[in-house]
Order: structure tokens, then C-alpha cells, then sequence
């Protein structure tokens, strides 16, 4: 089989899936891993779910897309149910996280555009990572990512993270944004202290900007409420989101309040696939078994029930240093190379991710089973009683 058609833009492993179900994937040559990456936390309820699979067919006998000149039912439906389930108001639709954070970046332009025509300034995080296209990447705090793609966009400014006295030297009336990571995934899950994210909504409402919220990782269920924000009791005006919001299938969605939405107006921005009847039937579909089902409310007992077996091997084995994260969002920080630990977990059937220079991350599916948790603990121990 030949892959020298595709891009050599990642680092990937010796291995080829065919086939998953639930928690578990499956290579082409028979080989079972559990799946603890759930392709970066986008498939929260697991491989091949029955929900999933349902609304795929029934949805696409009757219509796969059509244009946003035009309204679709599943489109207006999950506008509603995420107003209704957040507090927001509106919402605009597309494919990516990347997308969602470039559309909360021109948003924040737009509306300081409308202020004055200095209000253009976007503070972002130190350490963070937002996505790949140019505006994304230029809020993206880790200089490896943007080095090679310089000059990146102008009136920018980063602070550090969960640091309130860099944020109050820096952020002034000419600010139109503020982007944050609730838990930095990338970055190593680093969580934002409360007080931070208070103080900075403080500061955003004391210089008219938008406080964005880019929740692509944590959000949607990761930290044991459905948006993240909730887990910290501070309200975003612009919240980002995508991965788990389709279970799976690419969708991306930007979503404001009033205030923030008002500043669009038509022509402002746009997405030919954004909001597809298809991928917003699915959307529905996963929402109904986090939320309605309770799968979401299930996150916070299995994350302390992960933790705890976490904090053992910690106690056992000095290469442990930190468990990191919150809910079904978690890391071990390590003080050897994580990719090590991450190469020997993939041998043994076990699919784990690096995030950041010393940290092992752990995504499950949000409905993953305890004796899963079990079977990822043993392959573990396994391996970390090697060092």
C-alpha cells in the first residue's frame, strides 16, 4: 500500500485502522489497541456508536448539504439547543477548531472595529495553541509552531498564563480580545485558575473586549459540564468548539452572545459546509446521549476513579512527577521523554498522546467503561515499571 500521495506534514505511527468499536480500535492486520487518544479527544462517545450510525443513514437519505444562502432544520436545531443549553445566544457554524478560533478572531476585530478604529489589539496566553491556519497560529503561544510561518498577524500581544499582573499590563482600551484556553491541551493540561479567568472577564468588561473562550479540547462534556466554562464559573463572551461536538465528524462551531454576535452583519464571514444538515444531525445525536442520556453528568466519578489509579502509580514509580487536567481530560507529567512511554504504551495495545515537553496525555471516550480503565491502567504499569 502505497503512502507517498500524502502530505508529509505528520509524525505517524507504523499502523494502519480499519476498524473501531467503542473504546477499542482495530489495525489491519488484526491487532486490538484501546483507544485513549479518540483522535485528540474528538470521538466522545467511542468508535461506531449506534446513535452516531443512525443519524448517518437516516440523514443522509434525506439531505447531505445545501447552501447557507438557504436555512436547514438540523442547522436551526442545534443553534437552538446550544443557545438553550449554554448562555448564549447565537452561533455560526463550520468544519474545525481552527475555524471556530478564526471566526471568535475576527468577531473580536469586528466588534472593536465598530468601537474605534485602534481597538484591534488580541491578547492571547502564553504556552497555548489555538490551530494552524495564520490567525489561528499567530495566538498559538508556542514558538515552534510559528517559526517557520513568520510573519504571522499583527496586534497581537501575549501574557502569560494565569499571571493577573501581565494581564493588567498589557490589556488597555485599544484591546478588542482576549483568547484563553480553559485547561491548556497542547500546552501540557494546564489548568486556568479561577481567579484568572475572573479577573480577566473583569478586565474585558472594564475595556469593552470580548473574553473568547477557545473550549476545542475541554469543552463538550471533557471537564464534567458540557462547556467548559461551567467547570469554572466564569462566563466567556465567544465560546470555540469542535472535536467532540460531532462524536467524530467534522463540524466546528463559534458561539456568542448577544453583544458579540450583534457585530456580524451578511458578508462579515462565511463557510460552505458550515452547519451541513448532515454533520449538525450528528451533532444532535451526541448531545442527546451526553446530555439527555447523562453521560456527561457520568464524567467527574470515572475521571476520580482514573486519578485515583493514577496517584498510585505516581506513589510507585519516581518517573511521575504531576497528574494534570481535569474530568476525562488528563496527563502525567513525566521527567523522562513522553514519547517513550507513548511508543511502549502503543506496542503493548494501548493508545496514549504526548502534549506539551513532559506530559502524557489520557483522552477516553466520556462513556468508557471502568474495566477500560482497568485494562489502560495494567498496559500502563506495564510499561512504566520498565523505567
Amino acid at each position: 500500500m502505497s503512502k507517498s500521495n500524502i502530505m508529509n506534514t505528520y509524525g505517524r505511527f507504523d499502523v494502519t485502522f480499519e476498524k473501531g468499536l467503542g473504546s477499542k480500535v482495530y489495525d489491519t492486520k488484526g491487532k486490538e489497541y484501546i483507544d485513549f487518544v479518540c483522535g485528540v479527544a474528538v470521538n466522545c462517545l467511542g468508535h461506531s456508536h449506534p446513535s452516531i450510525n443512525k443519524v448517518l443513514n437516516e440523514q443522509s437519505n434525506k439531505l447531505i448539504h445545501v447552501s447557507n444562502l438557504y436555512w436547514n432544520i438540523p442547522q436551526i436545531n442545534l443553534a437552538k439547543k446550544l443557545a438553550v443549553y449554554s448562555d448564549h445566544d447565537q452561533v455560526f457554524f463550520c468544519n474545525s477548531g481552527t475555524e471556530a478560533v478564526e471566526t471568535g478572531l475576527k468577531l473580536a476585530r469586528k466588534y472593536g472595529k465598530l468601537q474605534s478604529s485602534t481597538k484591534n489589539t488580541i491578547i492571547y496566553m502564553k504556552n497555548s495553541f489555538h490551530g494552524r491556519t495564520l490567525g489561528a497560529l499567530s495566538v498559538t503561544g508556542q514558538e515552534k509552531y510559528q517559526k517557520d510561518f513568520m510573519p504571522l498577524m499583527k496586534g497581537i500581544k501575549a501574557v502569560s498564563f494565569n499571571n493577573i499582573k501581565d494581564l493588567k499590563e498589557n490589556i488597555n482600551e485599544d484591546t478588542c480580545g482576549v483568547i484563553i484556553e480553559p485547561i491548556q491541551g497542547e500546552g501540557g493540561l494546564i489548568k486556568a485558575e479561577k481567579g484568572f479567568l475572573q479577573e480577566a472577564r473583569a478586565l474585558c468588561d472594564q475595556f469593552d473586549a470580548l473574553l473568547i473562550f477557545d473550549e476545542v479540547q475541554c469543552g463538550i462534556g471533557r471537564t464534567g459540564t458540557l462547556f467548559a466554562y461551567e467547570s469554572f464559573g466564569v462566563i466567556p463572551d465567544v465560546i470555540c468548539m469542535a472535536k467532540g461536538l460531532g462524536g467524530g465528524f467534522p463540524i466546528g462551531a463559534t458561539l456568542a452572545n448577544q453583544k458579540a454576535s450583534s457585530a456580524f452583519s451578511p458578508g462579515d464571514h462565511g463557510c460552505t459546509f458550515g452547519g451541513n444538515p448532515l454533520a449538525c444531525a450528528v451533532s444532535l445525536a451526541v448531545l442527546e446521549e451526553l446530555v439527555d442520556k447523562g453521560i456527561v453528568d457520568e464524567v467527574n466519578e470515572k475521571s476520580g476513579y482514573f486519578v485515583e489509579k493514577l496517584e498510585i502509580l505516581k506513589s510507585k514509580y519516581n518517573v511521575i512527577e504531576d497528574i494534570q487536567g481535569m474530568g476525562l481530560m488528563l496527563g502525567i507529567k513525566v521527567n523522562i521523554e513522553p514519547k517513550s512511554i507513548v511508543n511502549k504504551c502503543f506496542e503493548k495495545g494501548l493508545l496514549l498522546v504526548g502534549a506539551g515537553k513532559d506530559v502524557v496525555r489520557i483522552l477516553p471516550p466520556l462513556n468508557v467503561k471502568k474495566e477500560e480503565i482497568d485494562e489502560a491502567f495494567e498496559i500502563l504499569e506495564n510499561v512504566l515499571a520498565d523505567y
